[in-house]
């Protein structure tokens, strides 16, 4: 790859990588409000879970315009990867300034509210997971908000780097000789 090839690369994943921090924020937005509401909850999943189709659909077509329709399997890979990492940092900045400044103790509230609920108390008994749980909940308050956004970028490059193999596989194409 050249150059100048891989300054068009950075670009394109630099606008891809913003678009998909809007989609994840909107993700997450859905996730605090659906805590209190199974609506939105669902929302939140259904947005995550077309994550990797909207990567796709976005390496398709930076494949198409941007390279005249042929793209390498290690050139598209790099793409979704550069584009996880651009994105994961656009969201990680606002994730930590929604934790940071707005959230106020409010979704740990919830977790808890929801994790002493008499069903949910019940159930994790039965499971044997009322240590792992009581746990999980001291680890998750004394965490800083970033704490929570640094580890959400490790995540999304992590999830970059191996979602970026099948889409790769899925979108290259060769010139045809």
């Amino acid at each position: 790859m050249t150059a100048p090839e891989y300054i068009q690369l950075k670009a394109f994943a630099r606008i891809d990588g913003a678009l998909l921090a809007l989609m994840l924020v909107a993700a997450f937005a859905c996730y605090i409000v659906g805590l209190s509401s199974p609506t939105y909850a669902t929302l939140a999943l259904l947005t995550v879970v077309l994550t990797p189709i909207f990567v796709g659909v976005r390496l398709r077509r930076f494949r198409d315009l941007g390279l005249e329709g042929t793209i390498s399997f290690l050139r598209g890979w790099a793409y979704v990867s550069l584009m996880f990492f651009y994105g994961g940092l656009l969201f990680a900045l606002a994730q930590y300034a929604y934790l940071a400044y707005l959230d106020h103790g409010y979704m740990m509230m919830v977790l808890t509210d929801m994790m002493s609920e008499p069903q949910n108390v019940e159930m994790i008994k039965r499971l044997g997971m009322s240590d792992q749980v009581n746990e999980s909940l001291h680890v998750l308050q004394t965490m800083r908000p970033i704490d929570f956004a640094l580890d959400m970028l490790t995540s999304l490059i992590m999830i970059g780097v191996m979602l970026g193999v099948p889409i790769a596989a899925v979108v290259q194409r060769r010139v045809r000789k």
